[in-house]
């Protein structure tokens, strides 16, 4: 699983027929139109086989596609195709956790033996020790599973891809390791050590439902999708995969063919990455919650306050705060927020500036590997860049 926690590792799922690129061809940036629709074009330049994107603003919304849904074929992406949003999961379930704490029905210095007792356990991990912050955060220590999922070949995948998981297996394949720091451990710098960890946010789904008594998708369904009005947002437990959607793409190295990576069990992804979302709603959401209109303003601050991390391409600079993270942005100080997400055949980006009224989200059906991944990181996060400073 990428979801953000190793940049450009090649996972693919296939779904029975293996698509290959060969002959596709790859559409030139257009001399006119749009900056929106320019970016775009320069994304599916890197290789993609479709890449869309949305604007939302006071003034109204701008769409911009590039690309096919399906390489055998050849149809155009259609408006408001869905897409998986991976690791974008991660905002709605702190959303939720914040929404509990401001309830007082919890607290993030709460630790994960307090709602989960004795669960974390055995190789130095201790749920004593580990509170909801740090599991927010990426400061646990605890070891990401998703390094263990048998995805690392189209082989492996061809025999696990349609695999389910539990959130309690998932947990327990991270507790095989030690864990690669104390919670909350300082590093050489002054600041928190730091390490992208798709473990804490299986364990942060896991206590929202010991808290509410509800499953975490339901919750994050009663209290922030169905109100907002997102009418095209899910939380894939398992195969399903609804609305339009293009088909996703996975490269396993560098210049090798594309393979089709649509059709997988999302149980493998929990609460750490199972969205399934369109640019419009995404959109709305993230402008949702820079309006105000999802988190009181003392939980609002605690999601914004950030630790540096080490992420690098098209997030370089970044900082993490609480399933949220902040960016630079050369046209503002101020810079912008989001999250991102990479799962097998799709890389989201997108943010939304710091008062809410300006939000873009761009998805890309393909997962390159090797400089055209990379070029393919940095094309999007442009994308990205030149849409929040559009005036």
């Amino acid at each position: 699983m990428s979801t953000l926690s190793r940049a450009r590792r090649g996972v693919a799922a296939g779904a029975g027929a293996v698509a290959l690129l060969a002959g596709t061809g790859v559409a030139a940036a257009s001399p006119g139109g749009t900056t929106l629709q320019r970016d775009v074009d320069a994304v599916r330049a890197a290789g993609v086989t479709g890449v869309l994107a949305e604007t939302s603003a006071p003034g109204g919304t701008e769409e911009a596609r590039a690309g096919v849904m399906d390489v055998r074929t050849g149809r155009p992406i259609p408006r408001g195709a869905s897409f998986r949003g991976g690791s974008n999961t991660k905002t709605y379930v702190a959303t939720v956790v914040l929404q509990l704490v401001g309830e007082g029905r919890m607290s993030l210095e709460d630790t994960v033996d307090r709602w989960l007792p004795g669960l974390v356990r055995g190789n130095g991990n201790d749920g004593r020790k580990i509170t909801v912050r740090n599991l927010l955060q990426h400061t646990s220590g605890l070891y990401d599973y998703t390094h263990d999922l048998p995805f690392e070949t189209r082989e492996d995948l061809d025999a696990h891809r349609f695999d389910h998981y539990t959130s309690e297996r998932l947990v327990g394949l991270a507790l095989r390791h030690r864990p690669e720091f104390e919670p909350g451990e300082t590093g050489p710098d002054g600041n928190p050590r730091w390490s992208y960890c798709n473990t804490g946010y299986v364990l942060a789904g896991m206590i929202v439902e010991r808290v509410t008594g509800h499953r975490w998708d339901e919750e994050a369904m009663r209290r922030i999708v169905r109100p907002l009005g997102l009418t095209h947002t899910a939380f894939a437990r398992g195969r399903e995969f609804p609305g339009r959607h293009p088909r996703g793409y996975q490269q396993f190295e560098a210049g090798g063919p594309l393979l089709d990576a649509t059709a997988m069990d999302y149980s493998w992804a929990s609460s750490a990455g199972n969205l399934v979302t369109t640019a419009a709603d995404h959109n709305r959401f993230l402008r949702a919650l820079f309006g105000g209109r999802l988190l009181r303003p003392a939980e609002f601050a605690e999601m914004r306050r950030t630790v540096p991390d080490d992420l690098d391409g098209s997030l370089a600079g970044s900082r993490y705060g609480l399933g949220l993270m902040w960016f630079p942005l050369g046209c503002s100080k101020a810079g912008y927020w989001g999250h991102g997400g990479d799962t097998p055949g799709y890389m989201t980006r997108g943010g939304v500036t710091p008062d809410g009224r300006r939000a873009v989200t761009v998805n890309v059906s393909t997962q390159l590997e090797g400089d055209a991944g990379d070029r393919q990181d940095l094309a999007a996060g442009t994308v990205v860049r030149d849409a929040l400073c559009a005036r």
